[in-house]
């Protein structure tokens, strides 16, 4: 298993296309918090997002390794 995938004939980096779909969630989900507020208790809300960005980034990895293996 190669580190790559093949996009209409294009190798990109599997990592490369984790963390963008990563970060398409990431934004969805920062709407829906601002909507609920939470963003009024959360002290440092730059730390908060690349958190769950980590978060999100790592769930995603470890579904496209059990999935693609």
């Amino acid at each position: 298993m190669t580190g790559d995938l093949a996009i209409f004939g294009v190798f990109v980096p599997k990592l490369l296309v984790i963390l963008l779909a990563s970060y398409a969630v990431l934004l969805l989900l920062k709407m829906v918090l601002a909507r609920l507020g939470v963003y009024r208790v959360v002290w440092h809300p730059a730390l908060f997002d690349l958190s769950i960005f980590i978060l999100l980034a790592a769930a995603a990895a470890n579904a496209a390794e059990w999935y693609l293996s």
